[in-house]
């Protein structure tokens, strides 16, 4: 070990150490900012900057192989058996004026639709499960279990359900988790650098807090902005292939009481609190008739 002339450890080569992790920590941020900001686009339902971590084409590409994977381990129902009739003629009707809500969204903030609807390739199956789930992959593949049925009572409160999760779809959340993470795993493995020569006791104690800061700042409001959003736009989806919206608040009150009702507190959650949630969809309600009206008129 070197030593200077006081007769102690040179500090030299600690220092460039420090330098060069400093440099490479820039350039992670650097490549992380590019990389976040350089695959943002407006998003025409909400009118602000997203971000994307992959294309259309590559997001209906996954979510073709990951239905398919589902359909080799579940088991759906027979295309005729009546619950399958029942949802299918859901989804059909929220199929067909999905173009045009993308329209009338798009429209609010003076932006072009994205026309992504109509490069769906649109199915749904349904699943014998007792989870009272649905989901809608990118590029349309739909399920829905079983086990939901109960839960939503009556075709109305299905279609709300079926709404959220088609939107979850056209607003590619699932494209914008994907950008998130990477983004998050940029920044873990800068820490993982900064941290390098510190104490083992140390390093798990910045990472631990990284780890929390990130998870409740950033990850989980992320989740919950999403919901809040799928559940703007599937009340509209619902509403404009006339069923009544107004069933979105019964269905989420019985939600709300699953597995006891027992639930972690929001900041905690990916998903809304109920009770906020509910709120929420009955300020949406007066749009929601609209849409109604618009599309249902005299069914009204």
């Amino acid at each position: 070990m070197q030593q200077n002339a006081f007769g102690n450890p040179s500090s030299g080569s600690t220092g460039r150490r420090g330098g060069i992790r400093w440099w490479v920590i820039l350039l992670f941020a650097g490549y992380a900012a590019w990389s976040w900001f350089g695959n943002s686009e407006p998003d025409p339902f909400t009118g602000e900057k997203a971000h994307y971590g992959a294309t259309t084409d590559q997001e209906a590409q996954m979510g073709l192989e990951a239905f398919r994977q589902v359909l080799s381990e579940e088991r759906p129902l027979a295309d005729n058996h009546p619950n399958s009739i029942a949802i299918t003629e859901i989804a059909k009707r929220l199929v067909n004026v999905a173009s045009a809500v993308e329209a009338d969204l798009a429209a609010e903030n003076n932006m072009a639709s994205p026309k992504l609807a109509e490069t769906f390739q649109w199915s749904v199956a349904v699943l014998e499960s007792p989870q009272a789930n649905a989901f809608c992959l990118p590029g349309g593949k739909m399920a829905v279990y079983t086990g939901l049925i109960p839960v939503a009572q009556n075709n109305d409160a299905m279609a709300v359900v079926m709404g959220h999760e088609i939107a979850h779809a056209l607003l590619r959340h699932g494209s914008q988790r994907m950008a998130q993470q990477k983004l998050v795993q940029m920044g873990q493995m800068a820490a993982g650098i900064a941290v390098g020569d510190m104490d083992p006791a140390q390093q798990q104690m910045v990472m631990s807090a990284l780890g929390a800061t990130t998870q409740y700042g950033a990850v989980l409001p992320f989740g919950r902005s999403h919901e809040t959003q799928a559940d703007e736009v599937g009340l509209m989806l619902a509403a404009a292939a006339c069923y009544n919206p107004k069933e979105a608040i019964p269905l989420w009150e019985r939600m709300s009481q699953l597995n006891g009702g027992q639930r972690p507190p929001e900041f905690a959650s990916t998903h809304p609190d109920p009770s906020n949630r509910i709120a929420h969809l009955q300020s949406l309600m007066p749009k929601a008739e609209k849409f109604y009206a618009k599309y249902c008129g005299a069914n009204k």
